[in-house]
């Protein structure tokens, strides 16, 4: 029904985005991958998925059209819905997803939360022959913008909003942030969150 949203940002987080476009305000769940390319930006192009459901009308939004075709390929897995394929996309970028199917490390993969070995390992079945011909265009400048960012110290607390919004204790996410903060001294609040959710 959506191919795409241009438009305003006109309010984001690392769980969704709203886009203004036409006088219309679109609300799209997002992965921290599409958080961290237009969490500053003022206007965005977002890759639309729209999923029905009986008791509700989701629309996902991906910054690009590799991370929109993952998605797609980890929704048509069974047992894998939207909230657990954007949940292992915020947990690892394209490129690491895409490592991990291909050589079927299955035990690495079901590290994201809510994912069991046995779903974990029908995802590599199914999936193993099509993830490496997407390509991800903006996985190298992505990477590059993340050793790049200078950290402040309220990364720590945005990462820790962004954990709980979503669903984790704070007292547990405080605790891993804490970890990870003294392997990760120089990480980006995006580093920092995947760190965590690989641990949580």
């Amino acid at each position: 029904m959506y191919e795409y949203i241009c438009g305003k940002v006109a309010e984001v987080a690392p769980t969704y985005a709203v886009i203004e476009a036409g006088g219309v305000g679109y609300y799209l769940h997002i992965s921290l991958e599409t958080y961290t390319a237009i969490e500053k930006a003022v206007e965005a192009k977002l890759w639309a998925h729209y999923i029905v459901r009986e008791d509700a009308q989701l629309l996902y939004g991906f910054s690009t059209r590799e991370e929109r075709e993952l998605f797609r390929l980890l929704i048509g897995v069974s047992g894998v819905g939207g909230g657990t394929a954007r949940m292992i996309l915020s947990t690892y970028s394209p490129r690491e997803l895409q490592q991990i199917i291909s050589a079927g490390n299955a035990v690495l993969l079901k590290n994201v939360k809510g994912l069991g070995l046995k779903t974990a390992q029908k995802i590599i079945v199914e999936l193993a022959g099509k993830v490496m011909s997407i390509r991800g265009a903006q996985a190298e400048a992505f990477e590059q913008a993340m050793a790049d960012a200078a950290p402040t110290s309220a990364e720590e607390q945005e990462a820790l909003a962004a954990l709980q919004m979503l669903g984790f204790q704070k007292a547990a996410s405080e605790k891993v942030l804490k970890a990870v903060r003294k392997e990760l001294q120089s990480a980006p609040v995006e580093e920092l969150i995947r760190a965590a959710l690989k641990r949580l």
